[in-house]
């Protein structure tokens, strides 16, 4: 029985694979030999992440493919409703990266309100020459304590986003054309906790209300979700992350909207042309960036390797 897990694996999902008398295969094929190296190997199972793409024309090629499991949320690199109609089953990880998503989207939104992105980059060059310059210039940072948060998209990783900003102390408003009413329950260290209720509302005041805002939404199939329409809306010296999907924010609106300092600073993890983001993005003071990282925390990828060595467990009925 053997997996191919093209875009790697965590040791803790070989473990448990491996261990049920699986064959796990790390090697990373490229794109344009996949088919032959899954028909030669007699592959069952393959697992990606967000590089490989299982299109309709492999699931014809590969008639051994039982499985197509996605280390992860979103499968918009899987022609997942095609491959089910061939009786193939398609699985992810929904719930294991939560945690390390909404921890990013923070660490972009600090970045951003100290103005981290381009202290850093700065620093190093003439930290030593222009120190009291420098700290003239960073001098108008912000905290997010007492800010209110927009969240676009209230599931799980939304949800956890909340959390998160709840415990911080700020204000929490959602839109979610799915999610109604949902409650955040709020941990602390010592196992007290409280319960916060959050009803959602249409974008629109979302992104006229918000400090700070922060998407969690599917890939987009029919242009942007938020462009040069949705920017006009939003309040003078609003930040903006996204740690979804490239292509949900118009990069080139993105960047009108930050010169012209109606948008105050982006914390960007995903790109319209990854993995080839555009010059001008990666080179703006006011966006703080990460390689499209949110889900690549060693805890993480441990629950995500277990959850999708169980699921294949399961579907087999292997025990």
């Amino acid at each position: 029985m053997k997996i191919l897990a093209n875009d790697g694996l965590d040791q803790s999902g070989i473990d448990a694979l491996t261990e049920k008398g699986f064959e796990v295969i790390t090697n990373k094929v490229p794109q344009d030999l996949l088919i032959n190296y899954i028909n030669e190997n007699q592959i069952r199972t393959i697992l990606v992440r967000s590089a490989t793409q299982v299109r309709k024309e492999l699931i014809d090629a590969c008639p051994s493919i039982e499985i197509i499991g996605r280390g992860g949320v979103g499968m918009d690199n899987i022609d997942v409703d095609y491959a089910r109609s061939k009786n193939i089953h398609v699985i992810n990880t929904p719930s294991a990266s939560s945690e390390s998503v909404a921890e990013l989207v923070f660490a972009h939104l600090f970045s951003g309100a100290r103005f981290l992105q381009d202290s850093n980059r700065k620093m190093p060059v003439v930290g030593d020459s222009e120190f009291a310059k420098l700290k003239k210039s960073y001098e108008k940072g912000i905290e997010l304590r007492g800010k209110t948060i927009g969240i676009v998209g209230m599931g799980r990783i939304g949800q956890e986003v909340a959390r998160i900003a709840l415990g911080l102390g700020m204000r929490v408003i959602a839109a979610d054309s799915n999610v109604g009413r949902t409650s955040i329950k709020v941990k602390f260290y010592n196992n007290q906790f409280i319960n916060v209720d959050i009803e959602t509302e249409p974008i629109e005041g979302v992104l006229k209300h918000a400090d700070f805002i922060t998407l969690h939404v599917p890939a987009q199939k029919n242009g942007y979700m938020i462009g040069e329409k949705e920017f006009d809306l939003m309040k003078k010296g609003v930040a903006i992350v996204n740690c979804s999907r490239g292509g949900v924010i118009d990069e080139e609106a993105l960047i009108t909207a930050l010169d012209s300092g109606k948008v105050a600073f982006a914390g960007l993890d995903v790109f319209i042309n990854e993995p080839t983001p555009s010059k001008n993005i990666l080179n703006h003071p006011k966006i703080s960036l990460t390689p499209h990282t949110g889900a690549s925390t060693v805890e993480a990828q441990d629950r995500i390797g277990l959850s999708l060595a169980d699921q294949i467990c399961s579907i087999l009925q292997i025990h």
